[in-house]
């Protein structure tokens, strides 16, 4: 048997982040090593209590760590109206006796990129403040982190503005250190994700699995009319996307293109400016997902999701 892959996800819960998840806990490809939460779909509290509360729904032994609780320059810029009060819809998950880990987001993702000694990747399906300020605060981190898969940017509209995806503008001076780091990055944005979406058989399907998958399902009912209205004909899952190319790469197709993040833009901020024909004569620096499988896609989530009944 291959040996696990170790992970972290690096979330804002979040209706997708949910899902995502919940593909990333059963999968016996990955070694979760711990959810960390940042500001983003709502409020650290709000996040945080939510994936607390899921790991333990789930039955999961993963430590859960908060993490930063507002962008770093910018002022907190949520998603309620997509994601609602709670950030997870309607959905209401059991309360828990399950602790935070004792150390913040940014010490533990520090403190297993280290233990993993190179080896881990990060899936960050949030604003990438935690990750800005470990790169910031333990430079040295750089060199045993394997690959950071993130869920966000574009190469061409945006979500929240004609311009700007919301993970990337809900803190664009992050995500500028980020992307200037010399990562191996690779960069699941709009172009793929808009592609990775669920049908409504394919929902009344998931909501055949039991108890989890009930609640995949009032997720993914909760967040359709948002999706009706702007002209889709199925559920968009950006970050199980992005969860789904760590699985399974054979799922999103990706180029190699020199990305740049515009933070003073008067109608711009929060830009992933992707030179997809080389004009800066700039190397390429980020992987960027162009395509996806959707039918492989889909048979992922809906096999994750039965795998807890």
């Amino acid at each position: 048997m291959n040996k696990r892959k170790p992970i972290i996800i690096d979330c804002d819960p979040g209706t997708d982040d949910t899902i995502a998840i919940m593909m990333g806990l059963v999968c016996d490809k990955l070694d979760v090593r711990a959810i960390t939460t940042v500001s983003g779909n709502q409020t650290i509290e709000k996040v945080s209590n939510n994936a607390l509360r899921l790991v333990s729904f789930l039955g999961k032994d993963v430590k859960v760590a908060r993490g930063s609780i507002r962008p770093m320059q910018r002022e907190i810029f949520l998603a309620d109206f997509v994601h609602g009060e709670s950030g997870i819809g309607n959905t209401v998950l059991p309360e828990t006796d399950k602790k935070f880990y004792e150390k913040n987001a940014v010490d533990t993702i520090y403190e297993e990129a280290m233990a993993c000694n190179g080896e881990l990747e990060i899936v960050a399906i949030g604003p990438l403040t935690n990750i800005a300020t470990l790169l910031l605060r333990y430079p040295d981190v750089k060199e045993k982190i394997k690959r950071l898969v993130i869920m966000g940017g574009a190469i061409n509209g945006g979500n929240d503005t004609p311009s700007a995806e919301f993970n990337i503008y809900a803190d664009p001076e992050a995500a500028r250190i980020v992307f200037e780091a010399g990562l191996n990055l690779v960069m699941v944005g709009l172009d793929a994700t808009h592609q990775a979406k669920l049908y409504e058989d394919e929902i009344r399907e998931i909501e055949q699995y039991g108890e989890k998958g009930k609640i995949a399902a009032e997720i993914f009912d909760f967040v359709k009319p948002f999706y009706v209205n702007c002209g889709f004909d199925g559920i968009i899952m950006h970050d199980p996307c992005a969860l789904s190319y760590v699985i399974d790469e054979s799922i999103v197709k990706t180029k190699k293109y020199h990305v740049d993040i515009e933070t003073q833009g008067e109608i711009t901020r929060g830009k992933t400016v992707v030179d997809i024909y080389s004009v800066s004569g700039k190397e390429a620096n980020v992987e960027v997902a162009v395509e996806v499988d959707r039918d492989k896609f889909a048979k992922l989530v809906k096999e994750s999701i039965k795998k807890y009944n």
